[in-house]
């Protein structure tokens, strides 16, 4: 998990119970048919899909799910009607956060996110009043032990920066550079261990210990949301 992004719903659950399994599928599934509906049921042209449908494979997701979700998508099956949506809040110890998710039904969703925000002492605030403090980056985590060479692929492939957080690099770039730049890392054989689009923080704060936890408790009760897809706060971890 990323220092940026908090209680990810899809990447990094191993070990998932069968209930925790079901919800990561239909989550995924959600990605995925959105995914195919903007930019078209071809991972090689559409670069957001085959991120989800890497990202599905992360989680062991059957492959029937995924054609499935890929048919949703097209029209193919019936399905419900997804919207991607996106709220921003205050949480506990004031760190900014941005929550991102799709769902079929956008006021029954924002009445959810509202409840687990107010729950811990967190306060909703209207567009762009905590975006300012996040830029929308392509990341990609790299698990590696051999630093140097790790930064070396990074640059040479074309990253904008990159950061060390104990054995992970993250490794960042434009939105719409994201794939090219994966590309090139792959072709030099880095061992990529995620790759995502994120809301990335300026700056990261530092709160209490109380608050921090209290943040944690938030973000775990918001990941547990149907429409809840990501959450990114600028906590410092």
């Amino acid at each position: 998990m990323s220092g940026h992004s908090h209680a990810k719903t899809i990447k990094h659950q191993k070990e998932l119970t069968d209930q925790k399994r079901g919800q990561a599928f239909s989550k995924m599934a959600r990605v995925i048919s959105v995914a195919v509906k903007e930019g078209g049921p071809n991972p090689e042209t559409n670069y957001k899909l085959r991120i989800a449908i890497e990202t599905a494979k992360e989680v062991n997701m059957p492959k029937d799910n995924v054609e499935r979700a890929v048919k949703r998508g097209t029209g193919e099956l019936a399905g419900e009607k997804l919207e991607e949506i996106t709220f921003e809040a205050y949480g506990p110890g004031g760190a900014a956060v941005i929550i991102e998710g799709i769902t079929d039904n956008k006021n029954r969703a924002l009445g959810e996110i509202k409840q687990a925000i107010n729950q811990y002492n967190g306060k909703m605030v209207g567009e762009g009043g905590v975006r300012w403090m996040f830029d929308k980056k392509g990341v990609i985590t790299i698990n590696s032990e051999s630093k140097e060479e790790s930064e070396l692929s990074a640059i040479e492939s074309g990253a904008q920066d990159i950061r060390w957080r104990d054995s992970i690099l993250e490794v960042y770039t434009k939105p719409e550079e994201l794939e090219q730049v994966r590309k090139k890392m792959d072709e030099k054989n880095a061992k990529i261990d995620s790759c995502s689009l994120e809301w990335v923080p300026k700056e990261e704060i530092d709160i209490d210990d109380k608050a921090k936890a209290d943040c944690q408790k938030l973000f775990d009760a918001l990941d547990e949301l149907e429409s809840v897809q990501g959450i990114y706060s600028n906590l410092k971890i």
